[in-house]
């Protein structure tokens, strides 16, 4: 099996190439570069791994949530070289990706990314037979407005539990073995869970891959700025 994918969700840019068990891959913090970066890293990461486009049985990427066009790019690359090619697309969760970040001890994930505007995306998910599952529905709300079922334990992954100085860590601290703020999103966490996906036939037409925006506006108005600020200097 071979795929190539794409994670541009957050200010991190990778881009990883799977060629029968064997994983090549780039990173890198670039805020406002994953255009110029995306396309030149899968050339080399294919030469490195020796095999042409052509060869390339599908396409997978983080499909967010994440930063509105961060996630587009995603998509926007992923379907043009699948549609070139005429191969499949593989969209993964970027907060299902950002779990595989957590300890490999750890059997509950609430994986968070920051959202701006005061708020987080945020999913639970549960390791169950070796199988990430998601518990509930990724969500986009206040850092306030998260709950853990009472009596579990759980490892928060991702720089929403940064954001608004740390309310979600706060808030949850009962509740959390560790935390890792820093943790991003990677292609290579996106590969390990597109391979059993492209094994049972879970993939799609490229044209039918649809964003996970979770949200429509991507800015406050000057009205909601204004009350944010007083809400936090109150």
């Amino acid at each position: 099996m071979k795929l190539l994918a794409f994670e541009t969700a957050t200010e991190a840019c990778s881009v990883a190439v799977y060629v029968d068990g064997e994983v090549h891959e780039r990173f890198e913090l670039a805020p406002r570069r994953h255009a110029e970066l995306s396309l030149p890293w899968a050339e080399q990461l294919l030469a490195e791994a020796g095999i042409a486009r052509s060869q390339l049985d599908a396409i997978a990427l983080g499909r967010g949530p994440g930063a509105f066009t961060g996630v587009r790019l995603a998509i926007a690359i992923a379907q043009g070289i699948a549609l070139a090619l005429d191969r499949p697309l593989i969209p993964v969760s970027t907060l299902q990706a950002l779990a595989l970040r957590a300890p490999a001890d750890q059997d509950r994930v609430l994986s968070s990314i920051d959202a701006r505007m005061g708020e987080v995306y945020v999913a639970r998910q549960v390791r169950v037979d070796g199988t990430w599952q998601l518990q509930g529905e990724e969500a986009v709300c206040s850092p306030d407005a998260v709950d853990l079922p009472d009596g579990t334990r759980w490892f928060g992954v991702g720089t929403g539990f940064g954001a608004a100085d740390g309310l979600l860590a706060t808030r949850l601290a009962d509740q959390l073995d560790g935390v890792d703020a820093q943790a991003l999103p990677r292609a290579s966490d996106v590969l390990a869970l597109a391979v059993p996906m492209y094994e049972r036939g879970d993939f799609m037409a490229p044209e039918r891959v649809e964003p996970a925006y979770l949200r429509n506006n991507v800015a406050l108005t000057l009205v909601e700025q204004q009350a944010a600020r007083a809400a936090k200097q109150g």
